[in-house]
């Protein structure tokens, strides 16, 4: 049963824009800032506008964020100082993000669970083929709990406490992983095969949401 409205004379647009500034707002993680956020969207545009930003809510995902706008589309033409850096990744945080994108549209379809849960064991297993060639099993191990960490870093994993090496795909991995940023990597994934001589089965995406 979801929480009663906040009344307009009691929302709180401060609480909504520090708690966007600190990070991305999740309905399930962050319901007290969530009330206030939902109703207070249009003020919420109004003012991180004028430093650069727009909001990004999707509320049939429970989940908020702040973009940097393009130069282009700032009110008055002129370059704004970034707040929020680009992220530059590597070959294989972009091959996981690729394949846990997969596995979360694979789950939707499956059963339609809000949930996509993975254990440790599913993730080495899902990303092991797309690792160099001749590594050790303890070095392989590393290499994998540096990217799930590098991933879990960015918010679109997160560690459950009560299941040790386990971890949900946060469904915002959706808003920045779209159909055209998987065909980019899907052809990296293919070429990379190639030059193994091994299949692309796991590696591949179909973009679909």
């Amino acid at each position: 049963m979801s929480a009663a409205p906040v009344p307009r004379s009691e929302l709180n647009l401060p609480l909504a824009i520090t708690s966007l500034m600190k990070g991305v707002v999740y309905e399930d993680l962050h319901p007290q800032v969530w009330r206030h956020l939902v109703p207070l969207q249009p003020q919420i545009r109004d003012h991180v506008a004028v430093i650069g930003l727009t909001l990004v809510v999707d509320p049939s995902e429970g989940y908020a964020f702040l973009r940097q706008l393009p130069d282009d589309e700032n009110a008055e033409g002129a370059a704004v100082p970034r707040l929020i850096p680009r992220r530059q990744l590597t070959f294989h945080q972009s091959i996981l993000l690729a394949l846990l994108r997969k596995r979360l549209a694979e789950s939707d379809a499956a059963d339609g669970d809000t949930r996509c849960v993975l254990t440790r064991e599913q993730i080495l297993e899902m990303i092991t083929l797309f690792l160099p060639a001749g590594s050790t099993e303890a070095r392989m191990t590393d290499q994998v709990d540096a990217l799930i960490g590098k991933v879990v870093e960015l918010g679109f994993l997160r560690r459950l406490k009560d299941q040790d090496d386990s971890y949900e795909v946060r469904r915002i991995l959706k808003a920045f992983v779209d159909a055209q940023w998987l065909a980019g990597v899907q052809e990296g994934l293919q070429r990379y095969a190639a030059e193994l001589g091994v299949p692309t089965a796991q590696g591949e995406t179909d973009g679909r949401s």
